[in-house]
């Protein structure tokens, strides 16, 4: 029996060692070798100060920026920790009461007296799966820019040219559709106020 023990605690170490530590020290120096910002979480900096992620979607309610994507995690929106979807189908009565909710929300948000002519793309809607989605479609930014144009008192073609500015294409030509992350998209958009001041 004795003899079984101890190349089972050997094996046990050695394999400890390699799995648990050795082999994530190297994904790690290899990951920030060669990928060091997003081994560093992809953090964007203002004034040396961390805002945030470009991999994690920020809540931001002001008429006054661009809103992302719905999230559905709790308790709080865009709660990375609580990462995921709503799991609700379209023919679910919560779905369809969030949906509306949404939508009263947007058009609430509107300039009076200017309402959308706009279709509202089903992004600004509808909560994506992982419940952080940091980019929204091209579309969607779109139909905000009349808002957003009015609340700074900026020309809509500007606000139009910033979504251009910060655009990104689909991934190798052909995953997925345009889109622009939000949290840029808004920095770029204060930048561009503080300008024009």
């Amino acid at each position: 029996m004795t003899s079984q023990i101890r190349p089972a605690l050997v094996l046990f170490g050695a394999l400890t060692a390699i799995c648990g530590v050795l082999y994530p020290l190297a994904v790690t120096g290899v990951g920030s070798a060669i990928f060091p910002a997003q081994a560093a979480g992809s953090m964007i900096e203002v004034n040396g100060k961390a805002i945030g992620s470009s991999l994690i979607g920020q809540s931001f309610s002001s008429p006054k920026y661009f809103w992302g994507r719905p999230s559905a995690t709790g308790p709080m929106p865009n709660n990375a920790a609580n990462s995921g979807g709503s799991n609700l189908g379209p023919l679910n009565p919560a779905q369809n009461d969030a949906v509306k909710g949404r939508i009263d929300a947007l058009r609430a948000a509107e300039p009076q007296g200017r309402p959308n002519p706009l279709a509202i793309p089903v992004d600004l809607v509808t909560a994506s799966a992982s419940g952080v989605d940091p980019e929204l479609s091209v579309a969607g930014a779109q139909y905000q820019v009349a808002r957003i144009a009015a609340v700074r008192q900026l020309p809509p073609a500007r606000v139009q040219a910033l979504i251009d500015a910060q655009r990104q294409s689909q991934v190798l030509g052909f995953f997925g559709e345009p889109r622009v992350n939000v949290l840029a998209l808004n920095l770029a958009l204060d930048a561009e106020s503080a300008h024009t001041r």
